[in-house]
């Protein structure tokens, strides 16, 4: 009886202990846009409904639009929650995404590919580390994100790059600096968004042309969380490093409830993936293993 309690013991410790080891990120906090971020281009295309809470942006032939955060951060929790453009949205692109500014430039980006009435969005995710990317990951989602509201998020710390779809991860880039991977760690980025037309490549590689009959196009957005370092654009370290939430230990990797979700994803989801691209990649890039993406 004196082993089975213990048994039973060790099996509940090693089960908590596994538990605790990661955890998600903490649940984002809705803003008004005015708070975190400001227009960066054609301003009479955003409309801002409810005092900001929510806003809505347009595409017409003559232009899109787009906006920016105020500040500049070197890791954290972002997320912003998205309405796609519905109906007939071919050769449109809505795009969330964190940039760094310089030549060698760091970014870490969501586009959302409009289609055809019937037929299903694209998402396309993208890590570029010192001005390099072809990263691409492509899935189709497995909800109508036109419909409602959904949350796309990005958890960025020094350990690993997390894309969320709602509390689903979609990918992981991890620090793979040992591999000689660079990883984007001393490059204060801004977050974007933007609503543009790409017919010329987006949908099916540009061969659906977008269809100016059915403009304007619009995409809605609410929520506008940040939760991150904010530094200045020449900083190269976060002067918090180490004190944040991001930082501990149950964020260095996900859990097994949350990698079971990628691979959900992955298996049923997955259109394109650069690390399986042999004609193009006929190396298989270093970070692929340790990303779990083959």
């Amino acid at each position: 009886m004196a082993s089975f309690t213990i048994l039973r013991c060790l099996c509940l410790f090693f089960l908590s202990s596994s538990l605790s080891m990661a955890a998600p990120p903490k649940r984002a906090i809705d803003v008004p846009f005015q708070k975190n971020y400001v227009p960066t281009w054609a301003n009479d295309h955003i409309k801002h409904i409810n005092g900001g809470n929510e806003i809505q942006l347009s595409l017409d032939k003559y232009t899109g639009t787009g906006f920016q955060s105020k500040g500049s951060y070197l890791f954290g929790h972002f997320s912003m929650h998205i309405k796609m453009v519905p109906g007939d949205s071919a050769g449109t692109v809505t795009a969330f995404y964190l940039s760094s500014t310089n030549s060698e430039h760091d970014e870490i980006d969501f586009e959302s590919f409009g289609n055809r009435i019937g037929q299903p969005y694209m998402l396309q995710t993208n890590v570029f580390t010192g001005g390099k990317g072809n990263r691409e990951q492509r899935i189709y989602l497995w909800f109508d994100p036109t419909k409602d509201y959904h949350s796309y998020s990005v958890l960025w710390n020094m350990h690993q790059i997390v894309f969320f779809v709602d509390d689903y991860p979609i990918r992981v880039f991890k620090n793979s600096k040992d591999l000689g991977v660079r990883f984007p760690f001393n490059q204060p980025m801004k977050i974007y968004s933007s609503l543009w037309n790409a017919d010329d490549w987006a949908t099916r590689g540009g061969l659906e042309k977008t269809d100016w009959s059915k403009a304007p196009f619009v995409a809605s957005y609410r929520g506008f969380h940040i939760d991150g370092c904010e530094a200045s654009a020449q900083q190269k370290f976060c002067a918090t490093q180490g004190r944040r939430w991001w930082d501990q230990k149950e964020f260095q990797d996900l859990d097994g409830l949350q990698y079971r979700k990628l691979a959900w994803v992955r298996q049923r989801f997955t259109i394109y993936n650069y690390c399986t691209d042999r004609s193009r990649l006929p190396l298989m890039p270093a970070e692929c293993r340790r990303d779990r993406d083959v």
